[in-house]
């Protein structure tokens, strides 16, 4: 079977398209990391904005790029393939997560919601490395 990797598929579309999933990861999980820092500081509420408005938008587009890449591919990529199926479960929980664990813990300044910000953030990186591994090297393809 000869396997290409996607990402240097030789046309402009879909480097375009990867470039914009990339670039969608890049706006969906690096806010993240800084929420911690940012709920020690005191600004809950601009941390909890910025979630609402930059990290669950690119999620989305996450999921519309990663799709178009999909659709755009070799037959050896479509949604059949184990890593693509388990990279949805993946993001779909990392959704479920940001909305509600991280979400509603922005904005509330008991220890509990502390709690449950530190497991959202942690799940959050946990889901981003499987995401990771799961597009580099593709498992069950």
């Amino acid at each position: 079977m000869r396997v290409v990797l996607a990402v240097l598929l030789d046309t402009f579309p879909f480097r375009l398209m990867a470039l914009l999933h990339i670039a969608a990861a890049i706006m969906a999980f690096g806010p993240v990391m800084l929420y911690p820092s940012l709920r020690r500081a005191g600004e809950t509420r601009a941390a909890a904005a910025a979630h609402v408005r930059i990290t669950l938008p690119a999620l989305v587009l996450l999921w519309v790029f990663g799709m178009g890449l999909a659709g755009m591919s070799e037959d050896a990529y479509k949604m059949s393939q184990t890593w693509l199926a388990l990279s949805l479960v993946d993001w779909a929980v990392l959704v479920a997560v940001s909305w509600f664990l991280i979400r509603p813990a922005m904005t509330d300044t008991s220890d509990a919601a502390k709690g449950k910000l530190a497991a959202g953030v942690g799940i959050t990186h946990l889901g981003m490395v499987i995401g990771l591994v799961l597009m580099i090297w593709k498992p069950g393809l």
